[in-house]
């Protein structure tokens, strides 16, 4: 193997796939990035996999000698991330030899890797037609709901999104169980360029899967990373997911069992709505959490429709107490609910709009947080019981 290829594009590449890489690998190779050189295609691939997530990319390169290596991925990533931008690099290895030669203007440096067999194969599961979606849909979809998702590995289907496509219509939902983040995107703005097989699944029963979170949060890094019209084609199969989009590709297996019906969760109608500015009521969040950090992560909002304001209160006992006022509009009785301010603020923080509106119906009873703008994003949060 011997190609030439640009440093900047090979370090870029490394860093992408180096996060599908096992830091605690049951096997020497897993803890290493395989390097594919196609004299055909005049392209270097580059491949991280822990038998769980894989992350596939290439770069262009003057390829003089096909051939494939695994090299450790943290030791190839740090000295190439150091190498001289100002020239190419070249990389050469001798026909079934484990020795790798890096060659820049700043120096020379041998690796030893292991061989490419060795390296399990990424199971790209591409038998049928695939689903297209827009990726910049996509990617509004994963930021809107991937921060709701649980972290607890034990509530394991919990720790995924929930994406499904619907006539057309992708939606995108992550709860952990006190909290539900959904964001629904109209036709127009995610286009399902679909197969005929995914428009008539469309058209049918619609298709949904849930994908760890993890793995999407490196897909949402992967498709943000660069500018593409390309829509992302989707494979699913056998426990498997394929994100094929541009040169690269992203593997997951998917989370089994019945996602939750959270669509049923979602209260019909409330008897209150208090709508305030977004920026100002994260603000008074954010300065009252500096309390309510020190007891519980509880803060108490009191709606007032005679003066028109939100109260923000956090009361931590032995510490101090603190309250701020936010100007609203409240329809309805009087309320006072109380939240984890950071489940608050998770969700604020999620949308876009100058005006959010919180809907509610008890204390007791699920509240939501919908934009002003109705963009077709729902935030369902569980309030917490005020005892006295």
């Amino acid at each position: 193997m011997k190609l030439v290829c640009s440093q900047t594009e090979l370090s870029a590449s490394l860093q992408l796939v180096s996060r599908a890489v096992a830091s605690r690998p049951t096997h020497p190779v897993l803890a290493n990035v395989l390097l594919t050189a196609d004299a055909g295609t005049g392209r270097l691939s580059l491949t991280g996999f822990d038998l769980s997530l894989g992350i596939q990319t290439s770069l262009p390169a003057s390829v003089e000698a096909s051939g494939a290596i695994t090299l450790p991925a943290r030791l190839f990533g740090e000295i190439v991330s150091r190498l001289s931008a100002e020239g190419p690099i070249t990389i050469q290895s001798p026909d079934g030899g484990e020795q790798v030669d890096l060659i820049s203007l700043s120096g020379n440096y041998q690796m030893r890797g292991m061989p490419a067999e060795d390296f399990p194969d990424l199971p790209l599961v591409q038998s049928g037609q695939p689903i297209r979606l827009d990726a910049d849909a996509l990617v509004k979809g994963l930021r809107a709901t991937l921060f709701a998702s649980s972290g607890d590995e034990a509530k394991q289907l919990l720790t995924g999104v929930h994406l499904r496509l619907d006539a057309g219509a992708l939606e995108c939902a992550a709860t952990d169980g006190h909290r539900l983040a959904v964001l629904k995107l109209a036709h127009g703005e995610a286009p399902a360029e679909t197969s005929d097989d995914a428009a008539d699944q469309a058209d049918g029963d619609p298709f949904a899967v849930t994908v760890p979170a993890r793995s999407l949060r490196e897909l949402e890094r992967l498709l943000s990373s660069r500018q593409s019209e390309e829509p992302l084609s989707l494979f699913c199969e056998r426990g498997q997911v394929v994100f094929l989009w541009s040169d690269q590709v992203l593997t997951s297996r998917s989370l089994d069992g019945t996602y939750p019906n959270y669509p049923q969760l979602i209260p019909d109608s409330f008897v209150r709505s208090i709508s305030s500015d977004r920026r100002a009521l994260i603000a008074a969040l954010e300065r009252v959490a500096v309390l309510a950090d020190q007891h519980n992560n509880v803060v108490k909002l009191t709606a007032d429709p005679a003066s028109g304001t939100l109260q923000v209160q956090a009361d931590a006992q032995d510490v101090g107490r603190g309250s701020e006022s936010v100007p609203a509009v409240i329809e309805g009785e009087s309320l006072q609910i109380a939240f984890n301010v950071r489940y608050l603020l998770d969700g604020l923080k999620a949308m876009a709009s100058e005006q959010v509106v919180l809907h509610c119906n008890a204390p007791t009873t699920p509240a939501v947080l919908r934009p002003g703008d109705a963009s077709g994003f729902t935030y369902l949060v569980m309030p917490v019981q005020i005892r006295g």
